[in-house]
C-alpha cells in the first residue's frame, strides 16, 4: 500500500490545488470569453485562502502544518458549499443571496440615461448556468463543488495519518 504524502507536502499539494482552480476560472475567462456572474467571483475567494494556507503549512513550522491542513479542509468545505448555493440558483431551487446577481436595472428616461448607467463589463445572471464542456451537461458551479469537495476529501485524508516522530 502506497503511504500518502507527508504533512508538508499535503499542504503544497492542497496550495497547488487551489492555484489550479483558479487557474481554470481565469483561463475560461481571458481566453474562454465567459463572463463570470457575482457569485462565481465569491467562489474564488476559497482557493486564494487555500493557497496562502497551503504555502503557510508547506514552510512555517512543522508543528503548525497539521492545524493548517484542517483549516484547509474547512476552507475546501467552505467553497464546495458557496459553489453548491450557486448550483442551486442555477437550479431555481432557492434565489440568490447577493443582490448583484439579479439582471440590471437601467431605469427609465432617455437612451443616453440608460447607457449612462449600464456597467462598464456585462453582468451575467447567477441563475444562468455556464457550461464550460459543451457536450458535458455540468455547469461549472456544479463542477466547481465536486473540484472542492474532491480537494476537501484529499487533504481530509492527509490528516488521517498518524504523525511521525520528529
Amino acid at each position: 500500500m502506497r503511504a500518502l504524502p507527508s504533512p508538508r507536502a499535503a499542504a503544497l499539494i492542497a496550495a497547488l490545488l487551489g492555484g489550479t482552480a483558479l487557474a481554470i476560472a481565469f483561463a475560461s475567462e481571458w481566453w474562454g470569453g465567459l463572463v463570470p456572474c457575482a457569485l462565481c467571483l465569491w467562489e474564488r475567494w476559497p482557493y486564494r485562502i487555500a493557497i496562502l494556507l497551503g504555502l503557510c503549512g508547506a514552510l512555517l513550522p512543522a508543528r503548525l502544518t497539521r492545524p493548517a491542513l484542517a483549516l484547509l479542509v474547512v476552507t475546501f468545505l467552505i467553497g464546495a458549499a458557496l459553489a453548491g448555493t450557486h448550483t442551486g440558483v442555477e437550479f431555481g431551487w432557492w434565489p440568490s443571496p447577493l443582490p448583484e446577481c439579479a439582471a440590471p436595472n437601467l431605469g427609465s428616461g432617455s437612451i443616453a440615461d440608460r447607457l449612462a448607467a449600464m456597467p462598464a463589463r456585462p453582468a451575467k445572471p447567477c441563475d444562468e448556468p455556464t457550461y464550460l464542456i459543451p457536450w458535458l451537461p455540468i455547469s461549472m458551479a456544479a463542477m466547481n463543488m465536486i473540484y472542492a469537495l474532491g480537494a476537501a476529501v484529499l487533504t481530509a485524508l492527509s490528516l488521517c495519518q498518524r504523525p511521525r516522530p520528529q
